[in-house]
């Protein structure tokens, strides 16, 4: 079976102070990765959580009971369809 490797499409650039480069390079290191592999990682993942913390709900106990009540019933037909809407909408961090 071949695998293949992504290239990378872009350049980022950015500037910082020589200290905050040197703490990078120590935890690409720790962890065996060089600086732009720790770099696009940590900010990749940094970016995934800030788009979920964007997607959160918070309800009281009160409105909390009747989502899981609507979550238990069984499926519509307008919720089957926007279920599959949603499953074949494109992620923000994915790229075809």
């Amino acid at each position: 079976m071949q695998t293949q490797t992504t290239l990378s499409e872009v350049n980022i650039h950015l500037r910082a102070r020589t200290q905050d480069r040197n703490i990078i390079d120590q935890a690409a290191e720790l962890v065996g990765a060089n600086r732009s592999q720790f770099m696009l990682g940590s900010a990749l993942k940094e970016a995934k959580n800030i788009l979920l913390d964007q997607t959160s709900i918070h309800v009281d106990a009160e409105t909390f009971q009747k989502v899981m009540e609507w979550m238990d019933a069984p499926v519509t037909p307008n919720e089957a369809q926007g279920i599959k809407r949603i499953l074949n909408a494109k992620l923000p961090w994915k790229h075809d």
